[in-house]
């Protein structure tokens, strides 16, 4: 997608009311630090729009940014580190269920798992979750330039077997750093939400 505008349109807490933004969305999840701001940063080709801190647990809305509007990157809570009350963070978590089954327009869920970890017990958790609230989560394995090259593969059966993925399920290598696999991630995005280019319609009969 080429990016002509962004903006962080909407932000929820949790006694907001969330929207219906009547555009299509894709959701973005993921424990804190695993580089959740970074990637929407380098998708939407802005250096700080989403803002990245090294304390976990600082995005604790629900954050909509409006991409060319036409579509919504949706940033979820992190979970995991966040130093909070356990009451806190369930109440984020009831806020991100009640996102979950509410909304009418979101397409995807993306699961954001560091590449060079074997998945947590949090994620394994937050991958399950996910797919009980009726999403197939696809998978960004973020932090790509902190492995060589020859260990990328291996990396990718540790988290597809850690999280038990499903044959088929998709993965997406990615880093902030050098912005690998963002094409792919947007291409898939735009086949999530409808916006690729209409050449890849069928051209009528004559």
């Amino acid at each position: 997608m080429i990016i002509k505008n962004v903006s962080l349109d909407i932000v929820c807490g949790i006694t907001s009311k969330l929207p219906q933004t009547g555009r299509p969305e894709v959701a973005f999840a993921g424990k804190s630090n695993v580089g959740k701001s970074s990637l929407i940063n380098g998708l939407l080709n802005r250096k700080a729009l989403a803002r990245t801190s090294s304390q976990p647990g600082k995005t604790q809305t629900i954050n909509f940014y409006n991409v060319n509007e036409s579509i919504y990157l949706v940033d979820l809570p992190g979970y995991g580190y966040a130093k909070v009350a356990q009451s806190e963070k369930e109440k984020w978590g009831k806020m991100i269920e009640k996102y979950l089954h509410t909304s009418k327009d979101l397409k995807a869920v993306f699961l954001l798992i560091d590449i060079r970890h074997e998945p947590s017990a949090n994620d394994k958790m937050m991958y399950d979750w996910i797919v009980h609230n009726g999403y197939e989560p696809i998978i960004i394995a973020t932090k790509l330039d902190k492995l060589k090259r020859s260990q990328v593969q291996k990396s990718i059966k540790m988290i597809k077997e850690g999280l038990k993925l499903r044959p088929g399920s998709s993965i997406f290598p990615f880093s902030a750093e050098t912005k690998q696999g963002r094409d792919e991630i947007w291409a898939k995005i735009d086949e999530l939400t409808g916006m690729l280019p209409a050449a890849t319609e069928e051209a009528p009969q004559a």
